[in-house]
């Protein structure tokens, strides 16, 4: 794992299914056209897939239309698995030994994000970019995976809240059960009790926003060190955004 400073590409370490769309093509996009260099990463080393819930809305009622991902970011996505560098990426054992200049968790609520935040192997990459000064940047349950990990103790983050879970699930609990609840347990709840009573875990305003082009700034991001943390899709851009200024 590299250092900061270090040349490399940002890796986005993937589940191989079940991610949120927006929380990387959305990054990806920004990344690339300011002419950064993106690598991806999954267990198998084959392309991952998202959560087509959350892509094109598959399945959800028309009082939860808001969860899926906005146009901007189905148009970036379409882009993004068409690249060469999503279509071969490397395997989570893989990125371990790989000269990153900085790395991404992102999130996704669906079933097929569990192997990704169980895996021990997702667990050593985040222990070994922290423990390189590596720039990481971590959105919704990819936050998750780093305080399992056990890099967060004592540290300001933020990650999906409450009750932007909450309301996902009420939203959603007729039309697809269990969809938008990973674990019995809320995010919000498990990332406090692993950041420990020293830790500090930020909400962010009541009524978030979408970043994007237009409003580059208009998501929430927490800043500790060389960590960077974002809550929901919505602030995907400005976390990007946020990263890329570390990265120079």
């Amino acid at each position: 794992m590299s250092g900061p400073g270090t040349a490399g590409p940002i890796m986005v370490i993937l589940p191989q299914t079940d991610f949120d769309p927006s929380e990387v093509a959305l990054p990806w996009r920004l990344w690339t056209d300011i002419g950064l260099a993106v690598g991806f990463a999954t267990e198998t080393g084959g392309p991952a897939a998202c959560d087509p819930v959350t892509l094109d809305g598959t399945g959800l009622p028309l009082i939860a239309r808001a969860l899926r991902a906005s146009e901007a970011a189905r148009v970036a996505y379409a882009a993004m698995i068409a690249s060469p560098a999503f279509r071969q990426p490397l395997r989570w054992d893989e990125a371990q030994s790989n000269d990153a200049a900085a790395l991404l968790f992102p999130g996704g609520h669906a079933p097929g994000m569990k192997p990704y935040l169980e895996s021990p192997v997702v667990a050593g990459l985040a222990q070994a970019a922290f423990a390189a000064g590596t720039p990481v940047a971590a959105i919704c349950h990819g936050v998750l995976a780093l305080a399992r990990a056990g890099v967060l103790a004592r540290r300001r983050t933020t990650a999906l809240t409450g009750p932007m879970e909450d309301l996902a699930v009420v939203l959603t609990r007729r039309a697809l059960p269990g969809h938008y609840r990973t674990y019995p347990e809320s995010v919000e709840a498990e990332v406090r009790r692993l950041i420990g009573p020293n830790g500090r875990f930020e909400r962010g305003p009541l009524l978030p926003r979408h970043a994007g082009v237009r409003a580059p700034e208009a998501g929430f991001v927490v800043s500790d060190g060389s960590y960077l943390s974002a809550r929901w899709p919505g602030d995907a851009w400005t976390l990007a955004l946020r990263l890329a200024e570390r990265l120079g």
